[in-house]
């Protein structure tokens, strides 16, 4: 499948932002209720990259070490979610969850557990969101926290093999009142984004006959 590049027509990448803002939508709910702030988000971006571009664009110009907590999922398609934030938000992260009565120190402890467990809160919300729209069901593997840089992220897996070309979709997120943002990401490979694009035709479908019933009942 070397230099094949599967398309996303207009309505079917619109379609997926939708699913997407849904995913996201529940994600920061449940960021926001741990962090006791409200939670600003983009507007989802859906690219057909590289791994190498799709490790470019997580940088979003930041030139230190990142945090990422990372989950598989595997379903009807799989691929990789992960949180990501640079490091020097981490500790803010956890003691916004934690509390501000919790001294340094013990934020600094808790700093991998917490990083963990608010990363796979997240993930879930927003994936376990995404499957139900599209009426399916994904199973996720345990978080995984990394402190790493852009060339690690993303680097190596099975999309290599056919040219390294991915389905990468993200959103950046805002704390309001805390110096904490970072972004969502979602790296599918070819084959998961083939099965993808039916599963959004499907959802298309389903949303334009509701719409005709609704419109003839009306």
């Amino acid at each position: 499948m070397s230099g094949t590049l599967i398309e996303l027509d207009e309505l079917e990448r619109d379609a997926l932002a939708e699913l997407a803002n849904m995913g996201v939508g529940r994600a920061a709910a449940n960021l926001a209720r741990m962090v006791g702030g409200q939670v600003l988000l983009s507007v989802p971006a859906v690219e057909v990259v590289t791994r190498a571009r799709a490790s470019a664009l997580a940088m979003r110009g930041n030139t230190g070490s990142l945090v990422a907590v990372q989950q598989n999922f595997v379903g009807p398609f799989s691929g990789q979610a992960v949180l990501v934030f640079p490091e020097a938000n981490s500790l803010e992260l956890v003691r916004a969850v934690v509390g501000e009565a919790v001294p340094l120190e013990d934020v600094a402890d808790l700093e991998q557990e917490a990083v963990a467990e608010i990363g796979n809160v997240v993930l879930n919300g927003c994936l376990a969101t995404m499957a139900n729209v599209l009426r399916q069901r994904l199973d996720m593997s345990l978080p995984e926290v990394m402190r790493t840089t852009d060339a690690e992220l993303f680097g190596g897996g099975p999309a290599e093999q056919d040219g390294g070309l991915v389905l990468f979709l993200f959103i950046d997120f805002r704390v309001r009142d805390r110096d904490i943002q970072g972004y969502i990401a979602l790296l599918m490979d070819l084959p998961s984004l083939e099965r993808l694009k039916q599963l959004i035709n499907d959802f298309i479908q389903r949303a334009t006959s509701a719409q005709a019933t609704a419109t003839s009942n009306g």
